[in-house]
């Protein structure tokens, strides 16, 4: 994929792609590096649904949700380990860091393996009609007041009728992480934008929420997240279920097919082959309307 940046603040690297629909595969928690062999893991799994997929489909990239590798984000753990599966599409990938990646002081192992993809931890990129942003979930107050100003001024700068954000940490979960409120004031701005969807991981399970605001109430014109923990690392449990928790499961690997339209969107859970799971079976999807 040719990769192009935008005159976008220092935001990173960004997509030269216009067409009306763009089609993004995401997922987080990945790469269980403690496996004895990366080519019969649950990332092998969720990789050979990610790889037909591309192959089909010029206008498609990868949204990386965080925790890439396990057990500590090492770069021998992304040379080693995610690359055999997932690096394969490694030029058609935009990632997210999650909390293992920074067990590795600095995150130095996810920044050296994807070099300018991983911008300075935040970036835009435009894919299709759509503006999308990769926002970094583990700073700290400092750090995170930055990438907040940087998020303000990059919607104010480059409104859009459809927007989708990305980043590890949920606000919302019903997983055994639960909740967790640090992006509170970065889904508070992009709501006020008019953004359309979230997608996050951390906890290893899926979970779709209707839209709502960053109280937790119902809002047709709120934002629908997405937790996609399933990447091929083992699955968690859920807790109690959360207000406008859709649907949730944690008894599958897969990944979320997102076709990013002018105006809409459509989604789609696409359960991997893999301890009996039949290849590309989908148990959720649907469609929505952009703002």
């Amino acid at each position: 994929m040719l990769r192009l940046a935008l005159a976008a603040c220092a935001a990173g690297p960004a997509a030269l792609a216009h067409a009306q629909a763009y089609t993004v595969y995401a997922a987080g928690d990945i790469a269980w590096c403690d496996h004895p062999d990366p080519r019969w893991s649950g990332a092998a799994a969720t990789a050979r649904v990610v790889e037909a997929g591309l192959a089909l489909n010029r206008n498609a990239a990868v949204l990386l949700l965080g925790d890439i590798t396990y057990p500590r984000g090492r770069l021998h753990e992304f040379t080693d380990c995610y690359h055999p599966t997932w690096g394969r599409f490694k030029d058609r990938t935009w990632p997210a860091p999650g909390n293992h990646e920074y067990l590795t002081p600095g995150a130095r192992g996810y920044f050296d393996y994807f070099g300018s993809a991983a911008g300075p931890g935040y970036y835009r990129v435009k894919l299709g009609s759509w503006q999308v942003y990769s926002l970094d979930s583990n700073l700290g107050p400092g750090p995170a007041a930055v990438q907040l100003d940087w998020l303000k001024q990059e919607l104010a700068a480059n409104p859009s009728h459809c927007i989708l954000a990305y980043w590890h940490h949920p606000l919302y979960s019903s997983g055994g992480h639960g909740s967790i409120a640090r992006m509170g004031d970065a889904w508070r701005a992009l709501h006020a934008a008019g953004a359309e969807i979230v997608l996050s991981g951390h906890d290893h399970d899926y979970e779709r929420f209707a839209p709502q605001d960053a109280a937790s109430r119902y809002d047709a014109r709120g934002i629908r997240q997405f937790v996609v923990g399933t990447g091929g690392a083992y699955s968690t449990p859920f807790l109690l279920p959360l207000r406008n928790s859709e649907l949730r499961d944690n008894s599958r690997t897969g990944v979320l097919k997102l076709v990013l339209k002018d105006g809409a969107y459509e989604w789609a859970f696409l359960e991997a082959e893999y301890q009996g799971f039949p290849n590309g079976n989908a148990p959720d999807r649907g469609e929505g309307q952009c703002h």
